[in-house]
Parts: structure tokens; sequence; C-alpha cells
């Protein structure tokens, strides 16, 4: 067993930012060497938001499946360059008030803090080096000759896929579910929140929120720098079957 306190899963969009991977896309959109190019796919994006609201409602999963076409044709290397421009200008202004002190107060009690998204990882490293994550999972493009085809590399991190992701980072390093911790602000992610021995809802959607209300888990709005609001009846999140 590891003498640290155990693993803290931390979502990325929504929960510790308020960029998402439609904002992120589209500053690499509006990137493209060309600009015609760059207009079509800016374009495009515009035209589609209705689609993918709806798409993403009904699963995160297929959403994302979806959604990553839209790289199809750009340059791993390309991409990977513009990351830092991407933290600096859509995902450093977006972070929450709350999102640094609640990863240091883990930090603090000893919890090792890995980041759980659906994001694709050339948009990572930097978010990695300014939270000071020990580990990702995260969403990576195929490619071929160095472009990217559109697919997704399997498993898709999504829904339950998440928890599976999460199993093997417990196992690989000696912790049970009890000493695990889990952060998300979306209903997508219930599975994930109920893989752990003490899950939180942070900034929920509507129906996260009933959920956490119901089951009484902790309820916390890093928007307003990390204020813990009232929930009701506490119930034990390991061991529960979806």
């Amino acid at each position: 067993m590891s003498d640290r306190a155990g693993i803290a899963f931390f979502d990325l969009d929504g929960t510790l930012v308020s960029s998402n991977v439609v904002t992120r896309y589209a500053f690499f959109a509006k990137s493209l060497p060309s600009r015609a190019r760059a207009a079509f796919k800016v374009t495009k994006l515009v035209a589609s938001i209705p689609f993918l609201i709806a798409l993403d409602f009904y699963s995160r999963r297929r959403f994302n499946e979806v959604f990553y076409r839209e790289y199809r044709g750009m340059r791993k290397e390309w991409l990977l360059d513009l990351a830092e421009d991407l933290f600096k200008n859509v995902m450093l202004p977006s972070i929450h008030p709350g999102a640094r002190d609640l990863i240091e107060a883990d930090r603090a009690a000893g919890y090792r803090l890995v980041l759980v998204t659906g994001e694709l990882d050339f948009a990572l490293g930097p978010v990695l080096r300014h939270f000071g994550f020990d580990h990702l999972v995260s969403n990576r493009l195929v490619y071929e000759d160095g472009i990217a085809t559109g697919e997704v590399v399997a498993p898709l991190i999504a829904e339950h896929a998440k928890v599976e992701a999460m199993t093997g980072v417990l196992t690989k390093w000696h912790f049970d579910r009890s000493r695990a911790k889990a952060y998300s602000d979306s209903f997508s992610d219930v599975p994930m929140l109920e893989a752990v021995g003490s899950p939180t809802a942070v900034n929920p959607d509507r129906r996260l929120k009933r959920v956490a209300v119901e089951r009484g888990w902790p309820v916390v709005d890093l928007r307003e720098g990390g204020k813990q609001k009232a929930v009701g009846r506490r119930q034990s999140a390991v061991g529960r079957r979806q």
C-alpha cells in the first residue's frame, strides 16, 4: 500500500476551467495557416453548435467521436506547437477562481493528483505544468504520417471508460476506491463520481446537482472561490453499481 493519502481525480472542462473542447478547437481552427480553410472551419463550427449541444446532452462519448473528426488533416507537430498559445489565450483566463486552492488542498493532504479528461493530449501539457498534476488520462488522436485522421485512439475516454481508466490508475498505485476522490461538473461523469469513496460535484449542471443532493455529495462552486454548499442526505459511493 502506498504511503500517500490517496488519489484525487479531477475533470477539466466546467470543473477547473470554463473553456471546453469546442472553444479550444475554435482556437486551432482560427489559427490555420490557410485563411480560407480557417474561415470555412469556423463557419462550420458555428453552424453546428445546436447539433453539438444536443449530441452532448445525449452522449458525451458520441459527442467526442463526432466532434474530434474536425481535427482531420491537422499536423501533430503544428498542434503541439500551438499548445502554449492555446493555454495563454484561452485556458489560463478561463481557470475558475477556486480551482488552484482545491487542488493545492489535496496536494497538501498527500493525495496524488490525476487529471481525467476527454480533451486531447496535445492541448494539455501547459495545464499539467500549471496545476502540477502527477498523471494524465486523456484522449489521443490517431495520426498517419503525422497527420490527424480524425479518429481517436481506443478506448475513448468518456463516461464508463473514465472509470476503467481510473481503476487502472488505482491498481497501478495500489489504492482501493475508498482512498480516492473525484471532482466533476457534469451529469455524464456520474459513473466517475460513483466509482470513488469521496465524490464532489463542482459547479454542477442541473442534472448532476440533483443527483448530488439526493446522495448527499458535497457541492462546490469554484466560480465563487471554492464555496461549499449544503446538500441533502449523505450516501457512500463505494461499491455502488451502475
